[in-house]
């Protein structure tokens, strides 16, 4: 499950590249028009500005862009950045292993072996999916 600060972050960084054109965006901007509370968004940006993601600029005419196009921001990177591994058991993370207490031999558990089909084919589909494919379905969705 998505943390609500995962969320918030996917939020800002669609409504962000949907006005590529009127960047940067002032967080007080981003904050009110997606109803995020503005601390809290302030420490998102914040995060995504250190892993490269995004762009700012300060002073009064400051705010917040991309760090690329929509099309090269995927849902993983994002993902791992606030909510960490994308598995279902530590042993088959790609950053984060860890051996399962319980687990015998990793090599022949079976158990393992799903969740890592599971992990991979999830992982595939998240790095395929970018910004511009959530602003395109948005678009579709309002038709």
């Amino acid at each position: 499950m998505l943390s609500k600060k995962t969320k918030y972050a996917i939020n800002a960084l669609v409504y962000i590249a949907k006005n590529r054109d009127e960047q940067p965006i002032p967080v007080s901007r981003i904050s009110e028009d997606q109803h995020i509370p503005l601390k809290f968004l302030e420490s998102i940006l914040r995060e995504l500005k250190n892993a490269r993601i995004l762009n700012s600029k300060k002073g009064k005419y400051g705010g917040y862009s991309l760090n690329g196009t929509p099309e090269e921001i995927h849902m993983a990177k994002v993902m791992r950045l606030f909510d960490g591994a994308i598995a279902l058991l530590p042993c088959v993370t790609y950053k984060f292993y860890e051996r399962c207490e319980e687990c015998i031999d990793e090599e022949t558990c079976g158990i393992r072996q799903i969740a890592m089909e599971i992990r991979n084919e999830t992982v595939n589909r998240l790095k395929a999916a970018t910004l511009a494919d959530i602003i395109k379905r948005e678009e579709k969705l309002k038709k």
